[in-house]
């Protein structure tokens, strides 16, 4: 008789429950840190360009919805997001989330057409670049940065319209744009990808869709469904050649089925006589239920995006259109971009940040009552007739730094704030450090010279003021009734 046997079970059943034990509450820590980052959506994000007919159109502005069909545009419809690399214009913005919730990028085409690139110059010798910002919350954003996608395809001539999408089977992101690349006798815009972790550093780029004959492809856009419903996993929508058509995959890089395209809605690129002629496919699920809208953009009319809708996107046939009275999109014209469903948290940040824009203000110097501070070439100084206007105009905003401060932001330059360097105040973009916040925060008094007006303390160097010296500003101690009046201001419409 084996004596030790039972107590060799014993310790083995002791060893299994502990390591149960530990599976259960690793699953545990994991379910609920996933479930904290898939909080219910309560609301939309939509990150779209405006055009090229304005020197801001080609810059990143943010809408908001409650409801999905109708949209309120944040930041009192101005630039959120603005790029100076590259060409110094982006178009095509995507807004990309991390499987726990904890990172977010904007990617976008580097392009500027209202800065004086031709289309021919673009489309034949473009940037190979794309412009990234990333951030950790979705309203503190990094300073810009340039990603070079194209370089390594051989000829590969420009780099447009990037998308980009979470592949948990490779545990990384698949980044997807168009390329013009003159191949087998035909130079047209091919879809390539790549992998990345970081969006700063890629693979190899590898060919993505690439059409047959001499059609070509620009615009394409993944969502990924939940139980596979209607079929498949992965949905993609595609300007090809002059329709708008789906597929369907249950591999972002396996094999992809087409399922028809949308010209039984009267819908295409160009295809069909008397159709709706549209491009950039922006998917969106609604919260909390089964349904799917396509955006697409009617660019040939310019009435801005409609929405198509489907409770199964097993069959284009699913689709039906929206009656202009079911929608709204703003006030901005809405160009080329991707929604991005909300949690409340999210919600709540995007709002308190964007949601009421502080009024634009003028400045008001005491001692120099014909002159506004105003910025020029970065440089920021009190000047009398100010051309254009929008150079003095600011949003006094709750500071960057908090603790009852206030920051002066640009109206024309969103995203760039009074800082000082060295004591001297520039307009700088927020990089998001905590040195800026500090350096573009200010605690307003009572006026130094007059009471009824408004002084502005440093906030990391409590014994400054904002003040102007030779019209040029600059945050110095104040001791003289002159210094008293250099640094009084006051806020005006």
């Amino acid at each position: 008789m084996n004596t030790t046997a039972p107590s060799r079970r014993a310790a083995a059943l002791v060893a299994m429950t502990a390591a149960l034990a530990l599976v259960v509450s690793t699953w545990i820590v994991a379910t609920a840190e996933r479930a904290a980052a898939l909080d219910p959506f309560t609301g939309y994000l939509m990150a779209h360009f405006t055009g090229e007919s304005s020197n801001n159109g080609e810059q990143i502005y943010l809408a908001h919805s409650d409801d999905g069909l109708r949209w309120t545009d944040l930041n009192g419809s101005a630039v959120v997001l603005r790029s100076n690399v590259g060409t110094g214009g982006v178009r095509d913005p995507a807004l990309v989330r991390s499987p726990n919730g904890d990172k977010y990028w904007m990617i976008a085409t580097d392009l500027c057409i209202g800065c004086g690139t031709s289309w021919s110059t673009a489309i034949n010798n473009g940037s190979r670049n794309l412009v990234v910002w990333e951030s950790s919350d979705l309203v503190n954003w990094s300073a810009p940065r340039l990603l070079n996608v194209a370089g390594a395809i051989p000829d590969g001539r420009n780099a447009w319209a990037p998308e980009a999408i979470w592949n948990p089977a490779t545990n990384d992101y698949v980044l997807y744009w168009a390329t013009n690349v003159p191949q087998n006798g035909t130079t047209k815009h091919r879809i390539y990808y790549a992998r990345t972790s970081d969006f700063r550093t890629i693979t190899t780029p590898q060919p993505y869709i690439t059409p047959s004959g001499t059609n070509e492809i620009i615009d394409t856009q993944i969502i990924e469904v939940a139980n596979s419903l209607g079929g498949y996993r992965y949905y993609r929508a595609n300007v090809t050649g002059k329709h708008i058509t789906v597929d369907a995959s249950n591999s972002i890089l396996g094999t992809w089925t087409n399922l028809g395209n949308l010209s039984g809605l009267n819908i295409s690129n160009g295809a069909v006589a008397g159709s709706t002629v549209v491009e950039g496919p922006m998917w969106m699920q609604f919260n909390g239920r089964n349904e799917w809208a396509m955006w697409l953009d009617q660019f040939a009319t310019g009435r801005g995006y409609m929405p198509i809708t489907s409770t199964n996107l097993g069959s284009v046939a699913n689709f039906r259109t929206r009656a202009t009275s079911e929608y709204n999109l703003g006030t901005n014209r809405k160009r080329h971009g991707s929604i991005l469903n909300l949690t409340q948290a999210e919600e709540n940040r995007v709002l308190a940040k964007w949601g009421t824009a502080a009024p634009a203000q003028r400045l008001q110097s005491y001692y120099f009552q014909d002159r506004y501070v105003r910025h020029v070439n970065h440089v920021v100084q009190i000047d009398a007739n100010v051309t254009p206007a929008q150079d003095a105009q600011w949003r006094i905003v709750p500071g960057l730094a908090g603790n009852g401060t206030v920051s002066f932001q640009s109206v024309n330059y969103p995203g760039y704030y009074l800082r000082h360097q060295d004591y001297v105040v520039v307009l700088a973009q927020d990089d998001g450090s905590a040195g800026f916040k500090a350096d573009a925060s200010f605690t307003p008094v009572a006026g130094l010279a007059s009471s009824s007006w408004t002084s502005y303390r440093s906030s990391n160097y409590p014994d400054r003021y904002l003040r102007h010296y030779a019209y040029k500003l600059r945050i110095d101690p104040i001791s003289t009734a002159t210094e008293r009046a250099d640094a009084t201001f006051r806020p005006v419409n």
